[in-house]
């Protein structure tokens, strides 16, 4: 009896522990989208079209897809049987996790957008800031942009010998800023293909378990290459740490939390179809 009981505890916190993060990104998703939203009055000044909404919201659009598609997923490789998944069950899954797809690859286009608009900083002639116009901004990272005072434009002028600028906004930074920025870009860049390809072979484990496709090479090396995207995602993470961007450290450690939830959700099913096999 106690037995039982430890188990019923065990997996009722296991199942808590579970939702608790996937509840955290969900809290993300607003983080993001406060960030954003300061940002795109800057860089957007005009404000937002349908054309500038990847450039402007990529982080918000990226994770608010990511995590609908890690619910699908919860609900693939957990909660519905296999008997379950069928008909307009079926259906309605793989639309919404096309149509997720879709927004994926379109803030993935949104992150290299950011990598080719941060290329185009170019050298600025003023060493003075204060000579700048009030309505300028100072680019401190990539989604931080600060108004000038007569106290910061003087001490940043007084530490920097160098300012670039992008011609088509009054964004202004400094060399060791602008490349910190640069590197931020390309680190997003890199970790959002990274999480397409944790997505493609997500998709490839459950069609297997659902019998749908059959492949040998990827029974064979599909650990060697989960290790590998997996490492690059653990990098980006400790990349974010080490600079100080909490935000996207935190966000990474949750999405890596959770697609270590989803994977052992794909143990338990494999283990559930091989104890049915075995009783046919």
């Amino acid at each position: 009896m106690n037995e039982t009981i430890m188990k019923h505890f065990h997996a009722w916190g296991y199942q808590s522990f579970k939702y608790l993060v996937y509840i955290l990104l969900a809290i993300n998703v607003y983080l993001f989208f406060s960030e954003e939203w300061l940002a795109s009055e800057v860089v957007f000044a005009n404000g937002v079209s349908m054309d500038t909404i990847i450039e402007a919201f990529s982080s918000t659009i990226d994770t608010a897809a990511w995590l609908v598609l890690l619910l699908l997923f919860e609900l693939e490789t957990y909660v519905l049987d296999d008997d379950k998944i069928v008909g307009k069950t079926k259906l309605a899954l793989h639309s919404i996790r096309g149509l997720c797809y879709l927004i994926i690859l379109y803030a993935f286009y949104g992150y290299l957008t950011k990598v080719g608009l941060v290329g185009q900083f170019t050298l600025h002639s003023v060493t003075d800031l204060c000579t700048l116009p009030a309505d300028w901004k100072y680019m401190e990272t990539l989604n931080v942009y600060n108004a000038f005072t007569h106290e910061t434009c003087k001490s940043l002028s007084a530490a920097h010998s160098e300012f670039y600028y992008h011609p088509d906004y009054k964004v202004v930074t400094d060399a060791q800023s602008l490349m910190d920025v640069k590197m931020l870009a390309w680190v997003d860049a890199i970790n959002s293909a990274a999480w397409v390809s944790v997505v493609m072979m997500l998709e490839v484990d459950v069609h297997i378990q659902l019998g749908n496709i059959s492949s040998k090479l990827w029974s064979k090396y599909n650990l060697y290459v989960k290790v590998t995207v997996y490492s690059i995602l653990l990098l980006a993470a400790i990349y974010w740490g080490v600079t100080g961007n909490f935000v996207e450290f935190w966000d990474a450690f949750l999405w890596l939390v959770a697609f270590v939830l989803i994977e052992m959700n794909m143990f338990e099913w494999q283990a559930e179809i091989a104890e049915k096999k075995a009783h046919q």
